[in-house]
């Protein structure tokens, strides 16, 4: 199912998650298979979906909302699987390439990138730098604005499950899909800077967010469970090889290994899932029941925009509250608070949950 309507909604805090105020409702009668929205501005991208798509699925249009009217079209000969956007640049995502455009009338192509498949459109877009896959698996591309220069990040050796900017750009977070490792790099030089472990068995990582600090980083998966990691506290003196596994843990990450094996952390030449970083807190969060045909339904068809509802997608409202969105039959928002005990220990609890889709 895809949306036929849409509203276009104001932040009065955080532009990604925060409270959000309805200006304005927009029908039209037939299916929208993707949206991105311009910040507070007036714009959105469009793609169709859906059984009776409005637009086709090759085709981008940036709606003016203000005006009830396209400003903007772009034609492609393959599926859209993902658009970004900001006041300077349109990023149109496909199966294997990413075009970037100057946000102009008409626009202006400035750059076509080759990938390796990207069937989730992975990118990520920042003030100074945009990320997404690179020509073979498990790389990542960064280029920066400004002097289009690429960097490519070896960030895993199978293919690349989520990808993360922290809101300053300095961070990049990534997953590959078998789901057991975490990695965080610096942008600045792409030097691994972090690794992180969810868990030991397999799994598909939804969405990945740095706190507003970027001090924690948030991790969902179809094990419907939310974790929360420290990372290790940045300092411009600080260098960091991308052959090491980790920088130098903060005290807080060595705490979070030492509580989850006790003195088998600290024990030489055990295998290293003792050693590693794990979430100091986690919390189960709601998936909800979607028809399955296969094992890996989350994941849509090569070459085509058709695929599950978004589930387990995350943002931060301020340093310990995060909220956690999953769309479907049983789409709801559930509200997560990081606390501490009487000892000093933290935690992760929900304190709030709305259905926002389906029956009930």
């Amino acid at each position: 199912m895809r949306a036929t309507s849409f509203k276009r909604c104001s932040s009065q805090q955080n532009p990604r998650w925060s409270l959000f105020t309805i200006n304005r409702s927009t029908d039209f009668n037939a299916g929208i298979g993707k949206t991105e929205m311009l910040g507070r501005y007036n714009y959105l991208a469009l793609v169709g979906g859906g059984k009776n798509p409005k637009f086709p699925q090759n085709k981008v249009v940036i709606w003016d909302d203000a005006k009830q009217k396209p400003a903007i079209s772009l034609e492609f000969k393959t599926p859209v699987l993902r658009v970004r956007l900001s006041k300077a640049r349109i990023i149109v995502v496909l199966q294997n390439s990413v075009h970037v455009y100057a946000f102009s009338t008409p626009p202006n192509r400035l750059s076509v990138y080759e990938t390796s498949d990207n069937p989730l459109g992975l990118c990520c877009l920042g003030a100074k730098l945009v990320a997404f896959p690179g020509r073979s698996h498990g790389q990542i591309q960064v280029v920066e604005h400004d002097t289009g220069n690429i960097s490519i990040i070896p960030a895993h050796s199978s293919p690349l499950r989520a990808l993360e900017l922290s809101r300053d750009g300095a961070l990049l977070a990534t997953a590959s899909d078998t789901g057991t490792l975490v990695r965080v790099f610096s942008t600045s030089n792409c030097t691994r800077v972090a690794e992180l472990r969810r868990g030991v068995d397999p799994a598909f990582v939804f969405s990945i967010a740095f706190s507003p600090s970027n001090k924690m980083l948030a991790v969902t998966s179809d094990k419907s469970t939310l974790h929360i990691f420290d990372l290790p506290s940045q300092s411009p003196q600080q260098a960091f090889s991308p052959t090491r596994r980790t920088a130098s843990p903060s005290p807080a990450a060595e705490e979070a290994a030492v509580n989850k094996w006790g003195f088998l952390g600290k024990v030489p030449l055990l295998p290293r899932v003792f050693s590693d970083v794990y979430s100091f807190a986690h919390a189960h969060f709601e998936i909800g029941e979607e028809p399955s045909n296969g094992k890996q339904s989350y994941i849509p068809a090569l070459g085509t925009s058709v695929g599950r509802p978004a589930k387990g997608m995350l943002g931060w409202t301020d340093e310990s509250t995060i909220l956690v969105v999953g769309a479907g039959q049983d789409g709801r928002w559930e509200r997560f608070k990081i606390r501490e005990d009487h000892e000093g220990k933290r935690f992760c609890l929900r304190d709030g949950w709305k259905r926002y889709l389906g029956a009930g």
